[in-house]
């Protein structure tokens, strides 16, 4: 699908996947407007990117073909009460906001509006974003190729039924600050140990990455790996034993299913 993209919501999301297609050449700057709420984000967007910014969201549908719905979950309905009258059946519109369904969309805008729901995360910033897109009820093939044609210029795109997306929040999307406090955790360990936390920081990101490039690579199963680690009465299982009586299997479950549920909560909130 040719034309202008229109961002609506100029928050950090947005701007990693603005920054990702200006990179790869998808589109040109001024192919692109976004729009925000306030003057000095919008001076910053401009500066750094040379995109087309404004704060009128109605002014950017209209020079649109292509939406992308980026703002807060709990600011989905006003904005969709803002822009309802002017979206255009030929437009495709994208939803990336946690909890925000396909239907509670297509409800508030123009008939047949083709609807895109779309989850993807915060490594969207060095090219290696996880999404997951899914379509509507008037979402055809060629709005789904839109949609993984734009989020395979920041990372890996897969395609599954909207009825696994709070799931899918709940772990890629919510899973690099589950990556991040285990880090967090780790590096302190390291200068406990009597580490700087330079030399700290190195040594746990650089096994953290050099771990999930292993998996991804090799299509290893995470208990292969940890078992090539763990040697019969060894370090690496005495410390795998006090992470199991701390009952660290049992809190990620839980936490992941917490993160589900709220998610939940928020698509019945927004309906």
């Amino acid at each position: 699908m040719d034309g202008r993209l229109g961002i609506l919501g100029g928050g950090k999301m947005a701007e990693a996947l603005l920054s990702g297609l200006l990179r790869s050449g998808w589109r040109a700057p001024g192919d692109v407007i976004v729009t925000v709420r306030r003057e000095e984000r919008a001076k910053y967007l401009i500066e750094r990117y040379g995109v087309t910014v404004g704060l009128d969201n109605v002014e950017a549908v209209g020079n649109a073909e292509i939406l992308v719905l980026a703002v807060k979950p709990q600011d989905m309905a006003g904005l969709l009460d803002q822009i309802a009258g002017s979206v255009r059946r030929t437009q495709l519109v994208i939803t990336i906001a946690a909890g925000i369904t396909t239907a509670f969309i297509e409800r508030r805008v123009t008939e047949d509006a083709p609807v895109v729901r779309v989850m993807s995360n915060v490594p969207a910033v060095v090219d290696e974003a996880m999404t997951v897109i899914a379509p509507g009820s008037h979402a055809e093939e060629k709005h789904l190729a839109v949609a993984e044609e734009i989020w395979s210029h920041v990372g890996r795109v897969i395609r599954l039924a909207e009825k696994h997306l709070d799931a899918v929040t709940a772990t890629s999307g919510s899973g690099p600050a589950y990556f991040a406090l285990l880090a967090e955790a780790m590096i302190d360990a390291c200068i406990l140990l009597g580490l700087s936390r330079d030399v700290a920081t190195e040594l746990i990101v650089q096994t953290m990455l050099g771990s999930a490039k292993m998996l991804r690579e090799t299509k290893m199963h995470p208990v292969e790996l940890r078992e090539l680690v763990t040697s019969p009465g060894g370090t690496t299982i005495n410390a795998i034993r006090e992470l199991e009586n701390a009952g660290v299997r049992a809190a990620f479950l839980n936490a992941i299913h917490a993160a589900c549920g709220r998610a939940r909560e928020l698509a019945a909130g927004a309906d």
